[in-house]
């Protein structure tokens, strides 16, 4: 595995790191989070203008034609400016399953406008995956031709500011569908959420909402597959805004550590603090390699299932090991809820609670070893 990233690549991360400093830093965050959607507008144009919403949307949609990395790249900057905006939702959720399993209908509808910054998407997954199993929350019924959802997406993220939900919903047969949806069809009723990290994740109900053939993602039959690699590309790109934030907090961290003197010394002197820092880096780096192999796989089309439930693991339990060791390294400016610090602390939580508990990710992980070597298969096989 070599994770050295292209030129094209390197363009993408001075591209974006560029954007979001120019446009997001924490005065203005503090000001968007105070807003009626807690979305910056503003900072969405910029990064339309420099064609990162359009990265992984193929060039006869208007995009560049790249994939799950580029992404991740733009996700890892984000996370360093814990900057308000719905890249993850739009273009990971939204726009990656529509560019590979959307009907050609679907992508001229929806692509070109995501990439020109004009459509925001959404996905409802909170709860979706058992272990390893899909168990939608949200039931499909037969109605003719098409189907009518009936239930309730939780925590559905920005669905309040997007134009289309992929929502996947149950069968009859216990099959999946995964449907393309209207947020503000008169069957669906949206109530507003608030996160740890002040952002707005609504819940959406569905009340026989209707769903025609030419809704559906995938070809009949293939809506757990569609599922399934929603789901992967969902997880991979949390763990990369959670590697933005966990960088950007220890940044922080040590500066404030080399700058703030106690006893004539300054604080990162002391054998304590040194040993807190160098924790959170060691986290900080796992979360890193075990993202970028996660990204890598799914991206070249090798198995990805072991190394995707990894990083997961690895996001969530570490991640918030550095948001709490970098928020307690600030002593008390730490639990200041105006001070930047803390911002990345209620981004690292947010993260971490939609990835999951980590016993739930460490008994998954187990059952795919487990299943891979009943199958005759060495763990991490294919690399």
């Amino acid at each position: 595995m070599d994770f050295t990233f292209t030129e094209e690549q390197l363009a993408v991360t001075e591209a974006a790191a560029a954007v979001f400093a120019g446009t997001s830093d924490p005065t203005r965050v503090a000001t968007v989070e105070r807003s009626a959607d807690r979305v910056d507008d503003e900072l969405w144009s910029e990064l339309a203008k420099a064609h990162l919403l359009g990265l992984a949307v193929p060039e006869e949609h208007g995009g560049s034609g790249l994939g799950l990395t580029e992404l991740c790249l733009v996700l890892e900057q984000q996370g360093r400016h814990v900057a308000p905006v719905p890249v993850w939702a739009t273009a990971v959720l939204g726009a990656l399953p529509v560019a590979r399993f959307g009907s050609p209908a679907q992508r001229a509808a929806l692509l070109p406008a995501v990439a020109e910054g004009e459509l925001r998407m959404s996905a409802a997954l909170a709860g979706v995956a058992v272990g390893s199993r899909f168990v939608p929350t949200v039931a499909a019924t037969a109605d003719g031709a098409g189907l009518r959802l009936t239930g309730t997406a939780a925590a559905v993220p920005q669905a309040h500011v997007a134009g289309r939900v992929l929502v996947p919903a149950r069968t009859a047969d216990d099959g999946i569908v995964v449907a393309v949806v209207d947020p503000r069809a008169p069957s669906v009723s949206i109530e507003r959420a608030t996160t740890t990290d002040r952002q707005i994740h609504p819940h959406l109900h569905f009340d026989g909402t209707p769903v025609g053939p030419d809704d559906l993602l995938g070809a009949p039959g293939e809506g757990e597959a569609v599922l399934r690699h929603l789901w992967e590309r969902a997880v991979t790109g949390l763990c990369a805004l959670q590697l933005g934030v966990t960088e950007e907090a220890l940044r922080r961290a040590a500066a404030y550590l080399n700058q703030r003197q106690q006893f004539g010394r300054p604080l990162s002197s002391f054998q304590g603090t040194m040993l807190r820092a160098a924790d959170a880096y060691v986290d900080t780096e796992a979360i890193r390699v075990t993202t970028w192999q996660a990204a890598w796989r799914l991206d070249t089309g090798r198995p990805a299932d072991e190394a995707v439930v990894v990083a997961k693991w690895w996001a969530s339990e570490a991640g918030q090991r550095v948001v709490h060791a970098t928020q307690h390294l600030h002593g008390g400016l730490g639990a200041d809820t105006d001070y930047p610090i803390h911002r990345y602390f209620l981004w690292g939580k947010q993260i971490e609670l939609m990835l999951g508990g980590p016993a739930a990710q460490l008994a998954h992980l187990g059952a795919l070893v487990t299943d891979g070597l009943r199958a005759g298969a060495h763990p991490g096989a294919g690399v």
